[in-house]
């Protein structure tokens, strides 16, 4: 019998994030002295706010990535999607249910706070029942079938450019020859989202103001992923999922409901993604049939930075990445936003593919 010596922890798992550090801090102080980025304290902390905002919204969308990878292996592509069908059923709701409009006051007090938990309630219910749809009839009969991930890949893409293309076609004109209207939910043009609450500064911090819009979707966002961070780690559901991610095998021995799991798992991470396309749709003030395509490239990039199938490490890569991108604009333009969060894919990918906390939803 040999014994072999326990397997010691690597220290080489943070030098690559310590030079990454080490870099941008060498490239802020040149681009200080130089001039090329913005020296006002009140700029950098306003950009923080915003990326605060932002990154918070990726980490709800991310999770849902997170989630399917650890439990599946599988890359849902049409989780943005998803995100997308949330964003409508939030706005619908808040149009049908409560005759708000773009141009409306809104509410204020306690017919604000039930309009929200409403409409939140139905885009995570609308955006969560599709992902379990998506789940039945798109990757469940290749899962019963034992196909490659290949498979996985090419499915998820073609139910992505399904749910896009038929939101585009939901405009209240005919289509396909049918001899009937399709029904008037979409279409190619931006829908505005109606005024929940008009905008205003809640208070100031340094100079800088931040709106009562910025602190809903912070306060939201940060209370959903406890909740759900506590749901997976406590509950029996939970245990369920990070027991299938962790092994399969050994989890359908012991006992636990594979199938039941990966519903869960899709359902959960759809409920995210609805209450995140409210979100996104409040802010911003309006949604389209494909306003899911950049945010769920990012979410996705949020959820590699973090560690794909790590729930906390998805979270804490959609508030780094929402931060990066933005504190990035100090020096760069508005214009490099969007090439600043690519660059972190591509430097993730090269330098630390497994993200800062790893893989794995079972483990950590």
């Amino acid at each position: 019998m040999s014994t072999a010596a326990p397997p010691r922890r690597s220290t080489t798992r943070w030098i690559w994030p310590a030079v990454g550090i080490a870099a941008v801090t060498g490239l802020l102080i040149v681009g200080f002295k130089t001039g090329v980025c913005d020296n006002h304290f009140s700029s950098w902390l306003a950009f923080f706010i915003t990326g605060l905002r932002l990154g918070a919204l990726y980490a709800m969308i991310a999770l849902g990535y997170t989630m399917v990878y650890g439990v599946l292996q599988l890359i849902n592509f049409a989780h943005s999607e998803v995100f997308m069908v949330g964003s409508f059923a939030g706005l619908y709701a808040l149009s049908k249910i409560f005759g708000l409009t773009p141009t409306s006051n809104g509410f204020s007090g306690v017919g604000l706070y039930f309009a929200l938990v409403v409409a939140l309630i139905l885009a995570a219910l609308a955006s969560g029942f599709v992902a379990v749809g998506l789940e039945r009839v798109a990757y469940r009969p290749l899962r019963r079938r034992g196909v490659s991930r290949l498979n996985y890949l090419i499915t998820a893409i073609g139910a992505s450019l399904f749910l896009s293309n038929l939101f585009f076609l939901l405009d209240g004109q005919k289509h396909l020859g049918l001899p009937f209207r399709w029904p008037n939910i979409a279409g190619p043009a931006f829908v505005l989202f109606p005024t929940v609450m008009k905008s205003s500064v809640a208070f100031t911090v340094f100079g800088v103001n931040v709106k009562n819009t910025d602190l809903l979707v912070i306060v939201v966002a940060v209370v959903i992923l406890v909740a759900l961070d506590q749901f997976v780690r406590r509950t029996r559901t939970g245990k369920g999922i990070r027991a299938v991610a962790e092994d399969p095998e050994t989890a359908l021995l012991m006992g636990v409901n594979v199938d039941r799991v990966v519903v869960a798992t899709f359902f959960l991470g759809g409920l995210m993604a609805g209450a995140a396309g409210l979100m996104w749709g409040l802010y911003f003030g309006q949604t389209q049939f494909n306003v899911g395509f950049l945010p769920g490239i990012k979410a996705f990039t949020a959820a590699v930075l973090g560690g794909i199938g790590n729930i906390r490490g998805a979270m804490l890569g959609g508030l780094l990445l929402g931060v990066v991108e933005n504190v990035g604009v100090a020096c760069t333009g508005i214009r490099w936003q969007q090439v600043i969060a690519f660059l972190v894919l591509v430097g993730v990918l090269m330098f630390r593919p497994t993200g800062l906390l790893g893989e794995q939803v079972g483990k950590g």
